[in-house]
């Protein structure tokens, strides 16, 4: 027993030998995950960000008589802007009154004479 003991193995020697890495090796170890990190923040959740920023105000300066655009391509301009229910009532066609309610958040842009006239490129 005194025999098995005294012999260690290779594995128990290695640990007893390792020690504890110094401060500049583990800011060597730790330094990629902070990049990367860095960067997702800076290309992807930064810009999102300030996209929906945009978004909820240009939202919350909409109101009547504002030519938009929606998300899924219809012209129109605010007949009436009903915040709690998260409603937009469009007049399409001023000639025949047609009027429809769209979701406030499906709106994409709000007009001007400038970008309204423009002609489309590409």
């Amino acid at each position: 027993m005194q025999r098995f003991l005294s012999t260690a193995s290779p594995a128990i020697l290695f640990a007893q030998e390792q020690t504890a890495p110094l401060p500049g090796q583990l800011i060597l170890q730790v330094l990629p995950f902070l990049l990367v990190g860095v960067a997702a923040w800076a290309l992807l959740f930064k810009p999102e960000k300030e996209r929906l920023k945009r978004q909820q105000d240009l939202l919350g300066a909409l109101k009547k008589n504002d030519r938009v655009l929606t998300t899924s391509g219809i012209y129109g301009t605010v007949a009436n802007v009903d915040r709690d229910s998260g409603r937009v009532t469009l007049k399409i066609d001023e000639a025949s009154n047609v009027k429809i309610q769209v979701a406030l958040s499906t709106i994409a842009s709000v007009l001007d004479a400038s970008t309204e006239n423009a002609p489309a490129s590409g």
